[in-house]
């Protein structure tokens, strides 16, 4: 026989705690060794409890008790499937009722099952066979136990964020600038800002005068013939007063509406640029 090693020899019997083992601290608080366990110390009774199964209901610990014990399911010896599932009933009732209750109905079932076996069979009408009280209980583990087979399956597929995650790539490419559109409000402002100025040096004369839309429509084309842009108050002349002003802006709506010429700017906010939309021969 060995001889019994040093740590042996001072092996803690339960109830007991020596103030020093090997001159070792037993834990520190706040910094300091202690070598001793307070008096005072209050350790819950469930602190250190462990649970090696857990379950997802009545269904799952029944059929994980009967293929732990091989038991055939189309054919449960039901005393014994009984027995092991009241003591874990038992278990969970003392510490857990609110987890326990539905347990505690599958146990009612089961106890039903157990004693209308033990009663003569009951023939079936219409059938020479005899009714089983453990046929609706097994189709119910069957079936769940298709269920979880199938979770388990779609649980193995690859799933995104956890097996493998979606690949970004940004590619740059060269893309022609495009111009903001501009907002009929833009306009406005700008034809605002003209007629204001336009005010500051006319004069006020009463004059009959027939002006042409179609003859500053041309005008206006003249204006941007050869010309990449032109800035919009440069298609205005204030000095010619406010009737030749609403007929050249009135020339310049039909012209874009007629998609003949384009408006633009670089950004909001920026000045307001007009050139022709196609190229003259």
């Amino acid at each position: 026989m060995r001889s019994a090693s040093p740590a042996e020899a001072t092996a803690i019997t339960p109830g007991t705690m020596p103030d020093v083992v090997d001159q070792v601290a037993l834990a520190r608080l706040y910094g300091e060794p202690l070598f001793a366990l307070p008096q005072d110390l209050y350790i819950p009774p469930d602190a250190l409890e462990v649970f090696l199964e857990a379950f997802e209901g009545p269904l799952d610990l029944l059929l994980y008790l009967i293929r732990k014990q091989n038991f055939n399911i189309l054919d449960i010896p039901m005393a014994g499937l009984t027995r092991q599932y009241l003591v874990y009933v038992d278990e969970i009732r003392s510490r857990n009722l609110e987890l326990a209750a539905e347990y505690l109905l599958m146990a009612a079932m089961l106890i039903e099952i157990k004693s209308r076996m033990l009663l003569p069979p009951k023939k079936q009408e219409g059938s020479e066979e005899a009714e089983d009280p453990r046929a609706e209980l097994v189709r119910r583990l069957l079936e769940y136990e298709q269920m979880k087979m199938a979770a388990m399956r779609l649980a193995q597929l690859p799933q995104y964020g956890r097996d493998f995650v979606k690949a970004q790539v940004t590619i740059e490419q060269s893309l022609q600038p495009r111009f903001p559109d501009v907002h009929v409000v833009d306009l406005q402002e700008a034809w605002y800002d003209i007629l204001k100025r336009a005010r500051l040096v006319q004069h006020h004369k009463i004059t009959r005068e027939e002006l042409s839309v179609r003859e500053y429509m041309s005008m206006v084309l003249r204006t941007l013939k050869g010309r990449r842009f032109v800035e919009f108050e440069e298609l205005f002349d204030p000095s010619h007063g406010s009737t030749v002003l609403v007929v050249t802006f009135i020339a310049l709506l039909e012209l874009a509406k007629e998609t003949l010429i384009e408006i633009t700017q670089a950004e909001a906010f920026a000045p307001i640029y007009v050139r022709l939309a196609y190229t003259p021969a």
